[in-house]
């Protein structure tokens, strides 16, 4: 999907003439990342710039929203369990950014010449460690739990246990994007460019307010 799938978008687009095209990927893509799924998104981004060099790319950090599946997968994890594990000590940085912002850098850029070409790094207003993420969600959810640092070793080997089930809740390539930061860089582009104002995580109604039930 992230490879030959963004390739067939971005040549039909060019086959077919149209003027703009908007490639949403992720912040770290890098096609020669030991993690599959970011290398995958690194090369889908070369793909589509080699075929479609106007292309505007997003590179979009930690998406939250009402139906999330990182807020609020931590959200249900605070509600069903009395213990919460920390990817390593918790230290990993996280930017998190409101897919509706999201929507509206991809819009803006196709209305401004300007954005073509370029690579943009969307985040939001506030950069948080992942227990500071943690801590956010138990104090909404208004609950005391036992929160554990769980090297990372240790979630590797849970990983590959995980492997075998139909649907693993936990893969090697989640545990490999929580050992580096995904935070925007200090020189890229960024919504502010685009003309968005980012949204702050505690203002939309997400799994923080769910919790609380």
């Amino acid at each position: 999907m992230h490879e030959l799938g963004a390739l067939n978008v971005a040549h039909q687009c060019a086959t077919l003439r149209i003027d703009r095209l908007v490639h949403v990927s992720g912040i770290g893509a890098d096609p020669n990342s030991e993690s599959r799924y970011v290398r995958a998104r690194g090369k889908g981004e070369l793909l589509v710039t080699d075929v479609f060099p106007q292309a505007t790319t997003l590179r979009a950090s930690v998406l939250f929203g009402p139906d999330d599946k990182f807020v609020n997968t931590l959200a249900r994890i605070a509600r069903r369990s009395p213990v919460l594990p920390l990817f390593g000590r918790g230290l990993t940085k996280l930017q998190p950014v409101y897919v509706d912002d999201v929507a509206d850098a991809a819009l803006k850029a196709l209305k401004q010449p300007i954005s073509q070409g370029k690579t943009y790094e969307l985040g939001g207003p506030c950069v948080y460690s992942y227990r500071a993420l943690i801590e956010l969600v138990l104090g909404q959810a208004k609950r005391r739990h036992l929160v554990i640092p769980l090297p990372f070793p240790v979630w590797n080997a849970l990983a590959v246990v995980a492997s075998v089930l139909p649907t693993p809740p936990l893969t090697h390539a989640q545990v490999m994007l929580m050992k580096q930061d995904n935070v925007v860089a200090k020189s890229a582009l960024s919504l502010a460019d685009l003309g968005v104002n980012p949204t702050a995580l505690e203002s939309v109604k997400t799994g923080l307010v769910h919790a609380r039930a």
